[in-house]
């Protein structure tokens, strides 16, 4: 499908694959790169949106050159202020990168992969240059995607990367799912949710949930460091359904952060929904000032890393 309609997010991409006798299908649009709608065996692992509204709380955003929040979009380079544009206005803070409404071109493409490419170019509080590209790829039970970042400036640049994927299973309510996040701590935020600094080791608090809380009692726009790693260095961490099915995100070495938001109005065609959000980051939000988990990159120099969401039968 490459829908050429009025959509806000442009041109729809739509890939489609049947591997181990499991068919797959997913929907990436050409503003924001965003992932829309991922399917194993007609079961929706993501929460899709109507076309006319757009993505709703940056719905499968690609988050570059960082996720989150920079607190009053203001930081410094080598001692220089920068002053980013403010996008998020109701806490005056500049939020989830540059390329949120850039559209992206097709650098790529199979029946059941492709690739989308936007530069960052130079912009009020990050006079920097970088080309980007994302890569969603179809698995036999899920989707691999995959990111190149490179520095095409002349000046040393810091960049993070991050997602925004609503996660879901099925027809299952989003309210009678439990969330595991597989992390040992709480960044802790004040009131315009940048972080203080603090951090709270997560046993016997509520933002412990390594051995899952239900979605619906919980509300959360919440990010935990120490994930727990996976053999491969990654980590791992997901909704599980009452019969035991899971969808999982997984994410490779170079994310040490994830990031939970729970909406109870996230718009569909028969109405408002409850919907929770799995967020990989490979640097917390504010990073810019605090430089944790920053990936500074030389000129000339590349990043890749990945992530991706499968689904898991009992």
């Amino acid at each position: 499908m490459q829908n050429k309609s009025m959509s806000p997010m442009g041109e729809q991409y739509e890939l489609r694959a049947t591997r181990g006798g499991r068919r797959q299908r997913a929907v990436v649009t050409e503003v924001a790169a965003s992932l829309r709608a991922l399917e194993i065996d007609g079961v929706a692992l993501l929460q899709d949106y109507p076309a006319w509204s757009g993505p709703p709380s940056c719905a499968g955003w690609v988050l570059v050159p960082w996720p989150n929040r920079v607190a009053g979009g203001k930081w410094s380079y080598n001692g220089v202020p920068q002053q980013l544009e403010i996008t998020e206005p109701g806490n005056g803070n500049a939020l989830h990168g540059l390329l949120s409404g850039a559209a992206y071109s097709v650098a790529g493409r199979t029946a059941d992969s492709i690739t989308l490419a936007a530069d960052v170019m130079p912009a009020p509080g990050y006079p920097f240059e970088l080309a980007t590209a994302v890569r969603y790829q179809l698995t036999e039970d899920g989707l691999l995607v995959s990111h190149t970042l490179t520095n095409t400036g002349s000046q040393t640049a810091p960049v993070a990367v991050g997602a925004h994927p609503f996660l879901r299973l099925g027809t299952v309510p989003t309210e009678d799912l439990t969330l595991f996040i597989n992390a040992d701590t709480h960044i802790e935020v004040d009131e315009r949710l940048n972080p203080t600094g603090a951090t709270t080791a997560v046993p016997g608090t509520r933002h412990d949930f390594r051995a899952g809380q239900r979605v619906g009692a919980v509300t959360l726009d919440d990010a935990w460091s120490d994930v727990r790693r996976e053999p491969d260095g990654g980590s791992l961490h997901y909704l599980e359904a009452p019969d035991g099915r899971q969808v999982q995100l997984f994410m490779d070495a170079s994310f040490g952060y994830v990031q939970a938001f729970t909406t109870s109005i996230f718009p569909t065609d028969g109405g408002l929904v409850a919907a929770v959000a799995v967020e990989p980051m490979t640097a917390p939000a504010d990073a810019l000032n605090s430089g944790e988990g920053l990936r500074w990159l030389a000129p000339g120099e590349s990043w890749r890393l990945s992530w991706g969401i499968r689904y898991q039968l009992p």
